[in-house]
């Protein structure tokens, strides 16, 4: 697909060394996607990398600054597709500066409990994050190297 829109978000956790906590953002605008919950994030400027998207991102809508860990994979390259004309890549990232505030585009915040899957999964996501939820809860669930020490 040629001319697909990039954009990036962050599943931004505690800590990236065995998070226990996600904050989530509630959509403020447009309207069809106001009161759901979403990745922070946002699209990619023509010539721009997307981990310097993300980070531009984060400080526009949430006044933090960033830490970035390993990206989500997705099955495609481009990333996880959000519709016809745009894929999302998101990344792990822990607050490295600043408190996080609804800036831009949102209108509450919120820290879940990364033990406790049904709270996650039960928030009203847009529809396209919902996969994408799935995996980042799969992801964590799956002890590195196979065995917990």
């Amino acid at each position: 697909m040629t001319g697909l829109i990039q954009v990036v978000g962050g599943a931004i956790v505690d800590r990236l060394q065995e998070p226990s906590m996600l904050l989530v953002a509630r959509r403020s605008a447009p309207e069809k996607l106001a009161g759901l919950w979403e990745f922070p994030g946002g699209k990619v400027e023509p010539d721009e990398a997307a981990e310097v998207a993300l980070r531009r991102e984060l400080t526009e809508e949430l006044g933090i600054g960033v830490r970035l860990g390993a990206e989500l994979p997705a099955e495609a390259p481009t990333g996880w597709p959000l519709n016809d004309r745009a894929s999302m890549r998101v990344w792990f990232a822990e607050i490295a500066r600043g408190e996080p505030q609804p800036l831009q585009d949102h209108d509450e915040l919120r820290w879940v409990s990364l033990d406790h899957h049904d709270e996650v999964l039960g928030l009203p996501w847009i529809p396209a994050d919902f996969p994408i939820v799935r995996a980042l809860l799969a992801a964590l669930t799956v002890p590195a190297g196979g065995a917990r020490s």
